[in-house]
């Protein structure tokens, strides 16, 4: 899939022409991260948006100013574009993107964005879904922090970086776990090895496998 195709695939660009997606992605710079290479911070005045072309972003911010943990509020993947908020209200960084592992990036400035909506208003419609699908995530978000303890929260999260399969090697560290629950990472901890002694999950280092999903996705509902 070329990069204009992936562009066309988010909400974002979802209803711009294929000419233009071409010349959007001509201009776009590939950019090429190790684990660990931060891609923005929080209040960094910003100028370009991204794609994920492979590997996984997070997009995190800090707990408070005497605490070095963070909370991640969501995992890139391929496909994913974020950074694209400033673009409409003009505002700083609100969270920082931080590669957790070899990831390349297309860098899409603003100024290119910009003079395409300006020629083709239709472009955005696909802005406004990606608004609605924003809101709708942190309407989950804020739900199961709700409704959902940390047990809950945890199978959820376990769900969802198995990408479906039943035997899988979690793609973060148990820190970053713990920041994706919003919980230490020791309840983090607790919480999994119930699960293993409940005989729902097996674990070894990394690598996980589900052996009751349905269980799984039960507790995490």
């Amino acid at each position: 899939m070329g990069h204009d195709e992936l562009l066309q695939a988010s909400e974002f660009f979802a209803d711009t022409s294929a000419d233009v997606l071409a010349t959007i992605a001509a201009q776009g710079e590939t950019r090429n991260l190790q684990r660990g290479d931060i891609l923005f911070k929080e209040g960094d005045k910003p100028e370009s948006m991204y794609i994920v072309l492979s590997g996984r972003i997070a997009i995190a911010i800090g707990n408070r100013p005497l605490d070095s943990r963070e909370s991640m509020l969501a995992l890139m993947e391929r496909g994913d574009l974020f950074g694209e908020l400033a673009l409409l209200d003009g505002g700083e960084r609100s969270a920082m993107a931080r590669a957790i592992e070899s990831s390349s990036v297309l860098q899409i400035s603003y100024a290119t964005v910009r003079e395409q909506l300006q020629a083709n208003p239709s472009m955005l419609w696909g802005v406004t879904k990606l608004l609605a699908k924003r809101l709708r995530t942190m309407d989950e978000v804020l739900s199961d922090s709700v409704f959902l303890d940390v047990t809950g929260r945890t199978a959820k999260r376990l769900l969802e970086l198995s990408g479906g399969k039943d035997e899988f090697v979690l793609p973060i560290t148990q820190e970053e776990l713990a920041g994706m629950v919003g919980a230490s990472r020791e309840r983090v901890n607790k919480a999994i090895a119930s699960f293993i002694r409940l005989g729902w999950l097996e674990q070894h280092d990394r690598r996980y496998r589900i052996l009751m999903r349905a269980k799984l996705e039960f507790r995490a509902s």
